[in-house]
């Protein structure tokens, strides 16, 4: 599973010596000024189970809202009756829809790809209707600093963070990544001091430090001799049959193409999709550097982990391209964090484009856009049976809300 210039620890001492690493870590990690604290430094989703619903957003209603890329809308659906409740237009392009840092607003990320028109729309998660866009440059992405003052808008196609005060979106200061074309997905280190964010356009990665406001340094990611081939056309997994990724052939792209990227509980291995490489980098987020790489299937894209924190489950888009096509070879792929292998694939019977989303708070489901089949998918994390619902053209990055935890670091629910 792992190239040869990535030797593995074996299982037992691996784990000793994450225990041992955790261990210390519990007296380590301390936040800077203002971050709430680290209730597990074993677990860092400890606070994002099953049944920790905050009152003021336990009271929300159930909804998945879902931004359609092409058609410039936000539809909504009532996740018990799985019917689509409401619609909305909303800015161009819409991305994805991001949870704010208290978790009283739910953004809607309009980057409106090669123009100046790029904007944010609130969305009242108590009553699930949207607010007046405020006007923002390429906010392809959202993130939160971890203490909630600003935001932190992706401005993807300028390969720039911009801060804004995380209420107002006005402007506070910026950072400027020239290392890092289609600067994308992000995720914070355990302490809160900096932060990882994924360089699509050429297969790097960017540690940010969030308290002196620079780049710390960039990270090529290390392809695999192999991936999965792409079979346009190929027969798709029926229902009931057992999901194999399929043959593979020699990796002859010289660089990844990163996407989502999440942590370990521990906060001391990060995880990286790659849609080029057709699986995850594993990297030493402290020392910056590759460990290894975990094949999945083809053209890994989203990351989500399950609500006890013991799984990651990472979404297959189905194809290597940015635009692909339908019925892909799509599916999820469940990796057991403590051992690193992979526990189960469920496939979206007769293909599908899976790529982003969120776990329901109670964990049993997994919601997820069909980027270009123009539908969402519901996977039981029990079973991976899916259930499909018709939304608008090209669904992205939605988001399930109410959601466990006690604050939101953005994307489309990255909660502490």
């Amino acid at each position: 599973m792992f190239p040869k210039k990535y030797p593995r620890v074996p299982l037992a001492a691996g784990l000793l010596l994450l225990l041992g690493a955790a261990a210390n870590a519990a007296d380590s990690v301390i936040p800077p000024t203002g971050v709430p604290p680290v209730p597990d430094a074993r677990n860092l989703y400890s606070e994002t189970a099953a049944g920790k619903l905050r009152p003021e957003v336990a009271a929300d209603p159930e909804r998945v809202y879902v931004p359609n890329l092409q058609s410039n809308d936000v539809i909504v659906i009532d996740p018990k009756t799985l019917k689509v409740v409401d619609r909305f237009k909303v800015g161009r392009g819409p991305q994805h829809i991001v949870p704010s840092w208290d978790m009283r607003t739910l953004w809607v990320t309009n980057n409106a790809e090669n123009r100046n028109d790029g904007s944010l729309t609130p969305i009242d998660p108590r009553t699930g209707k949207p607010g007046k866009a405020v006007m923002v440059d390429d906010p392809y992405n959202m993130y939160f600093t971890p203490d909630g003052k600003s935001a932190i808008v992706v401005a993807e196609a300028r390969k720039r963070l911009d801060f804004r005060d995380a209420k107002t979106m006005q402007p506070q200061y910026a950072i400027e990544v020239p290392g890092c074309p289609g600067i994308n997905h992000a995720e914070f280190a355990i302490d809160s001091r900096w932060a990882i964010f994924t360089c699509e356009f050429n297969g790097t990665l960017a540690k940010i430090d969030l308290e002196q406001r620079k780049v710390m340094g960039y990270l090529k990611l290390q392809m695999p001799a192999t991936r999965f081939k792409e079979r346009p056309g190929a027969a798709r997994a029926r229902p009931g049959q057992v999901w194999e990724p399929g043959e593979t052939e020699l990796c002859s792209v010289d660089k990844g193409m990163p996407q989502d990227i999440r942590s370990s509980p521990d906060g001391s291995r990060f995880y990286v999709a790659d849609m080029h490489a057709d699986g995850v980098h594993v990297i030493d987020g402290a020392a910056f550097k590759q460990l290894g790489f975990i094949p999945t299937a083809l053209g890994a894209h989203g990351l989500y982990p399950s609500r006890d924190g013991k799984q990651l489950y990472v979404i297959n888009r189905g194809s290597h391209k940015i635009h692909g096509g339908k019925r892909g070879d799509g599916g999820v792929t469940v990796i057991d964090f403590a051992t690193e292998k992979v526990v189960a694939r469920w496939p979206v019977p007769g293909g599908g484009s899976p790529d982003m989303g969120n776990v329901s708070a109670d964990g049993r489901w997994l919601w997820l856009g069909a980027r270009f089949d123009h539908v969402v998918y519901r996977f039981d994390t029990s079973s991976g049976a899916v259930d499909r619902i018709k939304v608008g053209a090209e669904p992205h990055g939605l988001t399930v809300w109410p959601q466990p935890g006690r604050y939101s670091l953005g994307h489309t629910g990255n909660m502490r």
